[in-house]
């Protein structure tokens, strides 16, 4: 019996990457790292917070930013190339009730940046707490985090662009990939949407900048009521998909769109991927991206009717998206089944 928990059960921790100034963020790290201690403040109010940071000096930088919720962080040491641990780090099943972690291969995105050292992450955490003590297994077939849903009761939403994609597994052709979500998730359907990728995001189209589950009937997603919006039409496309899916009782899902914002651009033009999808859920709160835009308050507020039972934190990520990604992207949440002392 295996199952994929959905990202509201209750967790042990939720794990970050910390940036460095050999990063990509150059120039933007000082505000870069004022969102990372938001962020890393804010979780470890509600669980414990793992982060992980190049070396001991590192840490102790980090450590001198942080002002609160010390004593629920925990600190590992390994080399790594993106902070983006959705698509790097564990995904964690239950296997007869008890946690195991999935360790698939990631080849940077399809081969664009270099990621030996991001596939080799989790090889590294083996060697820490929590990550020691809990059973793993490899498992050869390149999968990011980022790139699947799960509503805790046996389905997977996810799109074409990215898992059929042939710069990811290009001998395996749909039915394969089903059986592999089957075998490893416990996958007892599959939701395929056909949505092209934001503008900005080089993850080919991962789902969690599109789609995600609040509950095993809801689903929040990136929408568009703007025809002069480059991606309206096809914003448009995947609501109309999205409308005839179906709960595996046989219902529509209830659907709550989340308009983008406005575009950001970097220094040199070009759009970046900012989106309200990028949620993340921790226990008793939902931390909700924020980019100094007039649609973050609508954002904030249809979340809190998607989650009347958690808090709802605006939590800023403008300086984030400058390297492609946002809040879900540089998080990855493990359950509570799993032990941290």
């Amino acid at each position: 019996m295996i199952r994929f928990p959905a990202e509201w059960e209750k967790q042990s921790a939720v794990l970050i990457a910390w940036p460095d100034q050999a990063g990509d963020f150059g120039a933007n790290l000082n505000d870069v790292e004022r969102s990372y201690r938001f962020i890393a403040e804010t979780i470890s109010r509600y669980e414990s917070l793992i982060i992980v940071c190049k070396n001991a000096v590192h840490q102790q930088l980090i450590e001198t930013l942080l002002q609160t919720g010390k004593s629920a962080i925990r600190f590992i040491h390994a080399e790594y190339n993106d902070i983006w641990v959705r698509d790097t780090a564990f995904l964690t099943v239950e296997k007869d009730g008890k946690p195991l972690f999935l360790n698939f291969r990631f080849n940077g995105w399809g081969g664009k940046y270099e990621h030996a050292a991001d596939n080799a992450l989790n090889r590294t955490m083996l060697k820490n707490a929590p990550f020691a003590s809990t059973p793993h297994l490899d498992i050869d077939m390149v999968l990011e985090g980022g790139s699947v849903e799960s509503d805790g009761k046996g389905t997977i939403l996810t799109t074409k662009q990215c898992l059929l994609n042939p710069n990811r597994n290009p001998d395996l052709s749909r039915e394969q990939i089903e059986a592999q979500l089957q075998k490893h998730f416990g996958a007892e359907r599959v939701l395929w949407i056909d949505q092209e990728n934001l503008d900005g995001d080089d993850t080919d189209a991962h789902i969690d900048t599109l789609a995600r589950f609040c509950s095993p009937d809801t689903i929040a997603y990136t929408s568009c009521n703007d025809p002069s919006e480059k991606h309206y039409q096809s914003l448009k496309n995947m609501e109309t998909q999205l409308k005839a899916l179906k709960t595996a009782s046989g219902e529509p899902y209830k659907l709550v769109a989340l308009d983008l914002p406005k575009p950001i651009l970097d220094e040199d033009g070009k759009r970046l991927p900012a989106n309200y999808s990028n949620f993340l859920i921790i226990n008793d709160a939902v931390m909700v991206p924020v980019y100094d835009d007039p649609m973050d308050r609508t954002a904030v507020d249809k979340l809190a009717e998607c989650f009347p039972q958690h808090e709802i934190i605006a939590t800023p990520c403008r300086p984030i998206v400058h390297q492609y990604g946002s809040l879900h992207c540089m998080t990855m949440q493990f359950p509570a089944n799993i032990a941290i002392d």
